[in-house]
């Protein structure tokens, strides 16, 4: 349970439609202290599961906001400006590791690299949450607590890097990184109530993970619910201090 936020708090989930996101929009909903979630999702009249969730809790707000598309994002973030002057955390979850229109899929050499996959990968994996930070930033502008989390992946460390391979998704993680730490930087200066920060969520039951699971032993898989307590445990303990980190599910802090 979220203890460190301010009464009625209010969050930005982004990336909602399904998986990690989906259940972090459940589970702030169940938070006393929040008042308000607004759920962020490319094509809300395909987000079955969000649309109804909504129908059924005023305090769920459902916006159009496509990670790949900044006029989406800055047309998002006016929606949300409209409805308040803060919010105190931000949870970007959009993320794409095989399929869509590039047809990704994780590359075991150099070989399999192609420049379509690359883009794809980074559009949303790396540039999307620093142009929903671009957007988003004037309501961080408050004194109150607030966190800017961004859903990476262990594979994005460099530092961390053992076995090569998956060259999209490992870059654009990686960029990912790099990008929430420069932010964490700049934010310390202007923005030091925001703790901005990099999580790496644990192999979970999502469509973005099942074709990869046969090999990851059944008490390392989590479920998107265990996923979502995990990490907003680690939310919930994070200061000011630790911001410019990348944490994994358990609280250990990962290399970049």
């Amino acid at each position: 349970m979220l203890t460190s936020f301010p009464a009625g708090s209010q969050a930005l989930v982004q990336g909602a439609s399904r998986g990690i996101g989906l259940e972090f929009v459940r589970q702030l909903l169940a938070q006393p202290l929040v008042g308000r979630v607004f759920a962020g999702c490319r094509a809300p009249e395909r987000a079955d599961e969000l649309v109804t969730l909504a129908a059924n809790e005023p305090r769920l707000q459902v916006v159009p906001l496509d990670v790949t598309d900044e006029t989406s994002i800055a047309q998002a973030s006016a929606t949300v400006a409209g409805m308040t002057d803060r919010l105190h955390l931000v949870v970007n979850c959009a993320g794409i590791l095989h399929g869509g229109a590039a047809s990704l899929a994780p590359e075991k050499r150099l070989a399999d690299v192609r420049p379509e996959a690359l883009a794809a990968s980074f559009a949303v994996n790396a540039f999307g949450p620093l142009l929903v930070a671009r957007h988003f930033e004037r309501l961080l502008s408050h004194r109150e607590r607030a966190v800017f989390a961004s859903i990476s992946a262990r594979v994005g460390s460099i530092g961390d890097n053992r076995l090569g391979g998956w060259y999209a998704y490992r870059g654009a993680k990686a960029a990912q990184n790099m990008f929430t730490k420069t932010l964490a930087i700049e934010w310390a200066r202007s923005r030091r109530n925001v703790a901005c920060v990099a999580l790496h969520p644990g192999t979970t039951d999502t469509g973005l993970s099942r074709p990869f699971q046969a090999n990851v032993a059944p008490d390392k898989l989590f479920s998107p619910g265990r996923t979502v307590r995990q990490l907003l445990e680690v939310i919930d303990r994070l200061t000011p201090a630790d911001t410019g980190r990348f944490y994994a599910w358990d609280g250990s802090e990962i290399p970049w």
